[in-house]
């Protein structure tokens, strides 16, 4: 038993330990709030800007950041209310300062102040400024005194100009991330940031201008470095990228993404590193990809691209972590290697655009964690094998641009998540089944040899934004409103050049209020459709080579998003209305009844690349105003009536590419009088069956430099084109008019005939090399036929 003292004294030492642990709870429990200064800053900062929705990146930061739609954090900012509890406001649980401030994805839209009062908030550790519109602001200076900051996003918030060398001050930096595609790093900045940041993990500059940063400059950078994001394909980076940066030893993340001169030699042996994700798309990484690359045991996503030829090295199966796989855009040209049936965690497989040929390897089908797959624009043969059916996670499917055949297998028909599925130019014959899944987005089965009708099911997909059947054997009564109707947020709809008739139901008062673009070629069609009439954001209207009547419509003037025009091929008669909308870039009315003068109003600024009015009964003058369209390359206003002289004036325009004239009543001299140059990207001129005069146009001759040495490289090779719309153009061989359905850059041809022209062959035409066609006959050309001449070798007719 205790004395009393004893017991007196445990009871005090009991009392005490009770009060220090109150005391002690007390102080944990105990909120801080925000300081008022540091509130009245940040209410401060948010009145210097405006909420929109419509900022450039507002459906990205909603499709990938979670990001509540038509919601800003700083909705919740309001006066009396702690700003700790603020969205985005983050506070030290001690002191109640802020030290972080994440507003990415809050829609903010103005100019970023540079005496603005977030740069009060000097305990402030962390912020995040990126995806927002600022504007094309400066970064402030005045960043620098955020001394104690460890955390600075400000990527793709539309920040401009040069970066403030004061950005080098924040010594405490861990991670930076500055990409925008309008802002320029200059060398000396770089320097200093590199210098100073010595505890830097992660940096990324995605499409920061870098043209005066030399690349070795990046291997001063810390050891302790985890990522460097170096994407941009105009950031102007170039030169030799030193591969020592495959020998930090933290790196787990690189990225190196650049057009031009830009190049990275991979180690050929010994390439150990922790790298998780290698990111190479330069203009040469080296001709072979090294056996050396399975050294690399914890890669889980690697994309190479650009040069690389050969096989694929059998030791990229070590890679047994990789859940990404993309080599697109390469000259691998073997057979798909066996050695990737070793990657069993691979979601992800992309190897398009190489030159892969053979079968698809039955092997892909044991990759049952695959979600994409993609090996389009290959030269793979045979039949989609069976075992690609095992495959039943795929959302996405590309196998289009190959020589494959035989039927579409019936597993495609069932794969209960397929979003993306195109299969477009290549052999596949018989008819397109019921789809059992109602997941599909985007659907292409374009250029085969499908037959029979479209299938039903399509009507179901609720969700399919993109569709394009065209160029196939199939054969249907399209009822459109049948098919179509549930379709809402349809884009993109191609039935082009099949054998389809598409028939408006009597009541057909519907719309797909997200169409954009509509190609409806060879559709049978009788008459507009209807349903398009309240389509408000339709940018492209194809429907030519059908048979309807009648005038254009009004309600196509009011399509003021309208790029694209074609209505060729038609029974159209009447007057071409002054009405069309005047942002076209493509109006292509050939081969209609159209008569009357061609309108006259062509506005300052006018966008058109391509006006075609070919065989059509317009007469009058060619308008004056045309030469407000500093952007057409095609003028075809070939078989009409109109009455003119040479259009002279036609010279200042800077990108004409093809001017037909042909089979009008053009009249008087075609001789430049004037030493300036002129017509210097011409490649096509037919001033054929007219009653021009005088002697050939010698001083053009000279300015036709796109017909002097005009090389391609035959895999090059490309057609002119506006949002891969493609031209047509008349031609005239051997005393036959042929269309040809698109046109290519390298397309060279001069067509004179059947006109008066006097005098002799000028010389100057041997220097025109890339010709490919010349027709000076039916003239009353004389003298001799110029040696040079033989210096054509690309002549065909």
């Amino acid at each position: 038993m205790l004395s009393a003292p004893l017991c007196l004294l445990f009871f005090f030492l009991c009392l005490k330990t009770a009060f220090s642990s109150s005391i002690h709870a007390s102080s944990i429990s105990t909120k801080h709030l925000c300081s008022h200064e540091e509130a009245l800053a940040l209410l401060q900062f948010k009145t210097s800007f405006s909420i929109n929705y419509t900022v450039p990146d507002a459906d990205y930061c909603v499709d990938n950041f979670y990001t509540k739609p038509n919601y800003s954090k700083i909705e919740s900012w309001k006066e009396g209310i702690d700003c700790c509890s603020w969205d985005g406001v983050s506070c030290d649980k001690v002191t109640g300062h802020v030290i972080a401030l994440d507003l990415s994805c809050s829609f903010l839209y103005g100019t970023f102040p540079s005496n603005s009062t977030l740069f009060f908030l000097r305990n402030l550790q962390s912020l995040n400024l990126a995806l927002n519109d600022f504007r094309l602001s400066k970064i402030p200076s005045e960043i620098s005194q955020f001394t104690r900051l460890k955390h600075l996003d400000i990527s793709d918030s539309q920040f401009s100009d040069h970066v403030p060398g004061e950005i080098a001050h924040l010594r405490q930096l861990v991670s930076l991330n500055l990409s925008n595609y309008y802002l320029i790093l200059e060398t000396t900045t770089l320097r200093n940031l590199v210098h100073n940041l010595s505890e830097v993990r992660e940096l990324v500059l995605g499409g920061v201008n870098m043209t005066s940063v030399n690349p070795r400059f990046f291997m001063n950078l810390s050891s302790s470095l985890t990522t460097l994001d170096l994407f941009g394909w105009e950031s102007g980076l170039r030169g030799n990228f030193p591969n020592s940066i495959f020998r930090f030893p933290n790196l787990k993340f690189f990225c190196l993404v650049g057009e031009g001169n830009l190049t990275i030699d991979l180690p050929s042996s010994n390439w150990s590193s922790p790298l998780q994700n290698l990111e190479l798309y330069v203009m040469d990484c080296g001709r072979r990809l090294p056996e050396s690359i399975g050294d690399l045991k914890s890669l889980r996503s690697l994309l190479l691209g650009r040069k690389l030829e050969g096989s694929i090295p059998a030791s990229i199966g070590n890679l047994s972590q990789l859940t990404s796989l993309d080599l697109y855009s390469n000259k691998f040209n073997r057979q798909i290697p066996i050695s990737l049936a070793n990657l069993t965690q691979l979601n992800s497989l992309y190897l398009p655009r190489n030159q892969f040929f053979g079968p698809i390897p039955a092997f892909l089908g044991n990759l049952s964690q695959l979600t994409s797959l993609s090996l389009s624009y290959n030269s793979l043969s045979g039949q989609i094998p069976s075992t690609l059916g095992n495959l039943t996670q795929l959302s996405s499917l590309q196998l289009s641009s190959n020589l494959l055949n035989g039927t579409m297998p019936p597993w495609i028909f069932t794969l209960p998540f397929l979003e993306y599925l195109s299969l477009s130019h290549n052999q596949f014959q018989g008819q397109i089944s019921q789809f059992q899944q109602k997941s599909l987005i985007n659907l292409d089965l374009s250029n085969n040899k499908l037959q029979g009708p479209i299938p039903s099911s399509i009507a179901n997909f609720v969700n399919l934004s993109y569709l394009d059947l065209s160029s196939n054997h199939l054969s249907d009564l399209v009822v459109v409103s049948d098919m179509f109707l549930g379709l809402q947020n349809l884009e993109t709809i191609i039935l082009s050049y099949n054998n389809l008739s598409l028939r408006m139901s009597v009541d057909a008062n519907f719309t797909l209020p997200k169409l954009t673009d509509v190609f409806l070629s060879s559709c049978n069609l009788s008459e507009f459709p209807n349903f398009l009439r309240h389509s408000d954001g339709l940018q492209s209207l194809v429907l030519s080579k059908n048979s309807i009547n009648g005038n254009i419509p009004k309600w196509i003037c009011e399509k003021d998003d309208l790029r694209i025009l074609d209505l060729s091929h038609n029974n159209l008669i009447g007057k071409i209305p002054n009405c069309l909308p005047k942002f076209l870039s493509v109006l292509d009315l050939q081969a209609n009844h159209f008569d009357g003068n061609i309108p006259f109003g062509f506005p300052e600024g006018c966008g058109l690349r391509n006006l075609n009015l070919y065989g059509n009964q317009m007469d009058g003058l060619l308008p004056r105003s045309l030469v407000n369209c500093s952007k057409l390359e095609v003028l075809d206003v070939g078989n009409n009536n109109i009455e003119d002289t040479f259009p002279h004036w036609m010279e200042s325009l800077p990108d004409l590419q093809v001017l037909v004239l042909r089979s009008n009543k053009f009249h008087g001299s075609v001789q430049n009088t004037k030493e300036s140059p002129s017509f210097l990207k011409l490649r096509v001129l037919d001033l054929s069956n007219n009653d021009f005069v005088g002697p050939l146009p010698v001083r053009y001759f000279k300015n036709f430099k796109a017909m002097m040495d005009l090389y391609r490289d035959e895999g090059s090779l490309e057609y002119m084109n506006v949002s891969s719309y493609q031209y047509s153009l008349v031609v005239t061989w051997k005393g036959f008019d042929y269309e040809l359905h698109g046109i290519l850059t390298v397309f060279c041809s001069i067509h004179l005939s059947n006109n008066k022209f006097e005098g002799e062959i000028p010389d100057v035409i041997g220097k025109l090399s890339s010709l490919k066609g010349l027709n000076l006959s039916h003239n009353n050309l004389t003298g001799h036929i110029p040696p040079s001449l033989g210096n054509l070798m690309n002549l065909e007719w």
